[in-house]
C-alpha cells in the first residue's frame, strides 16, 4: 500500500488513540489480575467466572493467550504510531476500529469489577462485534505483498483476538445464565452444552469462509475449545459428552482454514 499518502490531522489523532486505548487496557487488565491487591477476575462476581462458572468454561491454562494478544497489541500500538505509519491507508482503514475493541477489551474488565455480570456480556457481545467487524476490514484491506509484519500485527493479532473472545463470548454468556435459570435446567446441561458448541463449530466455519480460510481465528477459537474439553473432562462441572463434543468442533474449526494455508505455502496460487 501507498504509505505516502498526503498526511491529515485525523492521522495523528488516530495514533494517539491507539496508544491510548492499549494503555487502558493494559491498565484494566493489571488491575483485573489482581496485581494490587484487589479480587482477580475469576473470583469476581461470585465466582461465576471461574473455570467452574458452567459447563461451557475452559481450564484456567486457556487463558493464557491473553498473553500473547496483548503482547501483539502493544507491539501494534508502538508500530502504527511510526511516522511511516501515519498515512498509511491500510491503517486509516483499520487504527480507530482495533482502537475500539482494545477499549472495550478494557470496558469488559471495568464490568466484571464494578458492573454486574449481565453486564459483562452486553460488553464482551459488543466486543465479539467489533472484532468480527475489524477482522472484515483486515481481510479486504490486504494485499499479498503486504509485509510479514503487516500480517503479523493485524491479521494475525485481531484474528487471534477474534477466535479466543468467540469462545469467551459463550462461556461468559454461559456463566450469566447458569446463575439465573432454575436448578432444574442441569439434568439437559449435557445436550444444551452440545448444541451449543455445534453452534460454536458453525460460527467458526463461518468466520473462516468469510475471512478466505484465514487460520489465526481458528487457531484461538480451537485453543479455547481444548482447554474447556479438558476442563469437563478433568475439573468441575464434569460432563463426558460435551468434552468430547468441544475436541470434534476443535478439530472442525480448524481443519479446514489449517489445510488451505499448508496449500497456500505449497500452490501460492491456491485461491
Amino acid at each position: 500500500m501507498n504509505a505516502t499518502a498526503q498526511w491529515r490531522g485525523s492521522d495523528l489523532a488516530r495514533q494517539i488513540v491507539v496508544l491510548s486505548a492499549v494503555s487502558f487496557m493494559l491498565i484494566a487488565a493489571v488491575i483485573g489480575a489482581g496485581a494490587f491487591g484487589n479480587t482477580a477476575v475469576q473470583d469476581q462476581q461470585g465466582g461465576a467466572l471461574n473455570t467452574d462458572g458452567s459447563y461451557l468454561a475452559p481450564a484456567g491454562p486457556a487463558f493464557s493467550i491473553w498473553s500473547i494478544i496483548y503482547l501483539g497489541l502493544i507491539v501494534y500500538s508502538i508500530w502504527q504510531a511510526l511516522p511511516g505509519q501515519r498515512t498509511n491507508p491500510r491503517q486509516r482503514a483499520l487504527g480507530w476500529l482495533i482502537a475500539l475493541t482494545m477499549t472495550l477489551n478494557g470496558l469488559w474488565l471495568v464490568a466484571a469489577r464494578f458492573g454486574t455480570l449481565v453486564l459483562t456480556v452486553v460488553v464482551i457481545v459488543l466486543l465479539l462485534a467489533a472484532l468480527g467487524w475489524t477482522f472484515r476490514i483486515a481481510v479486504a484491506t490486504r494485499e499479498p505483498r503486504g509485509g510479514v509484519v503487516d500480517s503479523v500485527l493485524i491479521d494475525g493479532v485481531t484474528g487471534l483476538h477474534l477466535g479466543w473472545v468467540t469462545l469467551a463470548t459463550v462461556a461468559n454468556t454461559a456463566s450469566w445464565l447458569t446463575t439465573i435459570v432454575p436448578a432444574e435446567w442441569e439434568s439437559a446441561a449435557d445436550a444444551i452444552g452440545i448444541a451449543v458448541l455445534i453452534v460454536v463449530a458453525l460460527i467458526g466455519l463461518a468466520i473462516a469462509w468469510r475471512s478466505s480460510w484465514r487460520v489465526t481465528p481458528a487457531i484461538a477459537l480451537a485453543w479455547g475449545l481444548s482447554w474447556l474439553a479438558v476442563e469437563r473432562f478433568t475439573g468441575e462441572p464434569q460432563s463426558g459428552p460435551i468434552g468430547a463434543t468441544a475436541i470434534v468442533v476443535a478439530a472442525v474449526v480448524l481443519l479446514p482454514p489449517a489445510i488451505v494455508s499448508v496449500l497456500r505455502l505449497i500452490r501460492p496460487s491456491v485461491d
